[in-house]
Parts: structure tokens; C-alpha cells; sequence
């Protein structure tokens, strides 16, 4: 139980930092129109009632919401069976949480989920994300990049080990 402590309060955090920033941008930016803060980066408030890239959006609020914390539990339950040594995952797994939980708050507050980043060119422009959504992506890559450490680990053991 200790052990889990340390990703609880990332998680934690996360999502206390998620929720703040997304009252403050609802509180303060205009809707859909652009505040440039550099060059190709904006913050621009808008709703997303889907998933990433605006997915699923005709499912409605009650299904996502259930489809979040089907997602959720069984995030938790891969985080469970980790092995300790495996910090990556265990981080990355966190990370997970903390982003779905955090979109998740979103979607029974207000049926949709508050996004405000926007990575854009002159000529491009990314979807508009949020903190929970940036949480979720870094957290997949840890996972990964311990399944890759894992695999390279396995590939150098001598044969019977």
C-alpha cells in the first residue's frame, strides 16, 4: 500500500491541477476565439462533448461517463498487477488516471470536457487539448517505453534463465 502512495499523489495532483486550470479558463477566456501566448501555442476555450479528437461525441454524456470509468478501473487494475521495479509504467499508469478521472469530473459537471490548448502554424492547427488529455498521452508513452525496456531486458537474458 505504501508503495502506491507516491502515484496516488501524482494522481492527485494531476487532477487538482487539471480542475484549477479549467475553472480559470472558464472563468476567464473568451469562448472559441484565441489568445496567443507564443508563437504555435494559444489558449482557446472550447467544450469537446466526445473523447480525443472529438470521438464519440454522439454517444452522449451518460455513456462516456460510464465508458471513462469502465477505462479507469481496468487502467487501475493493469497498475495493480505492476511489478514495483517497473517506475515507467507505474508513473505512467498514474498519469492515465489522473487525465481520464480529470476529463471525467468535467463530463458530469457540465456534459462535456473543457479544452484550451492549441498548438497551430499560420496554416495548421492541432485539436484543442487539455492538461488531462496531455496527462493520458504521456502516460501511454511510459507505458510503452517500459514494455520497450522490458522487451530489450528480456532479449539480452541468456537462454534458460
Amino acid at each position: 500500500m505504501k508503495a502506491a502512495l507516491p502515484y496516488a499523489a501524482l494522481t492527485s495532483a494531476l487532477v487538482a491541477a487539471d480542475q484549477a486550470i479549467k475553472l480559470l479558463v472558464e472563468a476567464h477566456l473568451p469562448f472559441e476565439h484565441a489568445v496567443p501566448l507564443m508563437p504555435m501555442l494559444s489558449l482557446y476555450r472550447t467544450w469537446n462533448p466526445g473523447i480525443s479528437f472529438t470521438l464519440l461525441a454522439g454517444f452522449g454524456p451518460a455513456a462516456l461517463v460510464a465508458l471513462a470509468l469502465a477505462v479507469t478501473i481496468f487502467v487501475l487494475a493493469l497498475a495493480a498487477r505492476t511489478p514495483s521495479g517497473e517506475t515507467a509504467a507505474r508513473l505512467g499508469y498514474a498519469m492515465i488516471v489522473a487525465g481520464a478521472l480529470g476529463n471525467l469530473i468535467d463530463r458530469i459537471a457540465y456534459g462535456h470536457v473543457v479544452d484550451y490548448i492549441l498548438l497551430h502554424t499560420r496554416d495548421w492547427s492541432f485539436s484543442v487539448f487539455n492538461l488531462a488529455d496531455a496527462s493520458i498521452s504521456v502516460g501511454a508513452a511510459l507505458v510503452v517505453l517500459q514494455e520497450i525496456v522490458n522487451f530489450r531486458r528480456e532479449r539480452r537474458r541468456p537462454a534458460g534463465d
